[in-house]
């Protein structure tokens, strides 16, 4: 299941969703080298968070290969640089793949605005931003020794999803489900569905064999920034601006 929009317009222009993207894209095209093998290697190693090395668990000096770039093999080693306490911030803007920056493009795009337009924008980015630490500690508390670092901004959009959930359970959502259907399910089936979805994956990580069965995918960020999300929404909220999107909305019911 794959959303793609919701029968739910905004106020405002989306400004603060809308910057955020903008930032991530320049982060994956000028930083990241659009993918580019060495650019990609290094921005994730030097930039992406490290479980390791926040934790200051893992041994110096520790390394884990990061592939192949004309020939030479690649590796990213623990080490004890300043930069390393910003990475939980810094790697919401680094991301793995083209495949996976426009995943989270769109997810933040659905179910960005709406938020945003019920928060404002500047307590929308602080709630971007907080939920995202969250959901990088969670990962860093499953696995605080880890040498493999981590980007992406699915912790923070997560925490966004967990507060669409609290504030829009029943607007409907388009939801592509591959390879041809396009259906409209409500807000809450969807969100509910996909955490679940989260946790099945996540709950054998807790296993003393947890290392041999986790994939690439950093799921406990996921559940921790939803999480993070449900419990903070209300309390980001804007008053002032929910009063004045309920009004438009019964303003349309009695003139529809």
């Amino acid at each position: 299941m794959f959303p793609v929009s919701d029968d739910n317009p905004t106020l405002r222009t989306p400004v603060m969703t809308i910057a955020v993207l903008v930032v991530t894209w320049a982060v994956w095209l000028l930083v990241q080298g659009a993918g580019s093998p060495l650019a990609l290697a290094v921005s994730v190693c030097n930039l992406g968070m490290v479980p390791g090395e926040i934790s200051h668990l893992a041994p110096l000096g520790q390394g884990v290969p990061l592939g192949r770039v004309d020939g030479q093999a690649l590796g990213c080693f623990i080490d004890d640089e300043r930069i390393n306490t910003f990475t939980p911030v810094i790697s919401m803007f680094l991301h793995g793949s083209w495949a996976h920056l426009i995943g989270n493009s769109v997810y933040l795009w659905v179910f960005g605005n709406n938020v945003e337009d019920s928060m404002g924008r500047v307590r929308f980015l602080a709630f971007y931003l907080l939920t995202g630490v969250i959901a990088a500690g969670a990962h860093i508390a499953i696995d605080p020794t880890s040498p493999v670092p981590t980007v992406g901004a699915s912790g923070a959009i997560s925490g966004i999803m967990g507060a669409y959930l609290v504030m829009y359970p029943r607007v409907r959502v388009r939801t592509y489900i591959p390879p041809i259907f396009l259906f409209r399910f409500p807000a809450w089936l969807v969100l509910v569905m996909w955490f679940g979805a989260q946790l099945l994956t996540g709950l054998p990580q807790l296993s003393p064999l947890r290392r041999e069965i986790m994939g690439g995918v950093a799921v406990w960020a996921h559940i921790g920034g939803f999480v993070a999300g449900v419990l903070l929404a209300r309390l980001f909220e804007n008053t002032d601006l929910v009063r004045r999107r309920k009004a438009l909305g019964d303003a349309k019911v009695v003139w529809s």
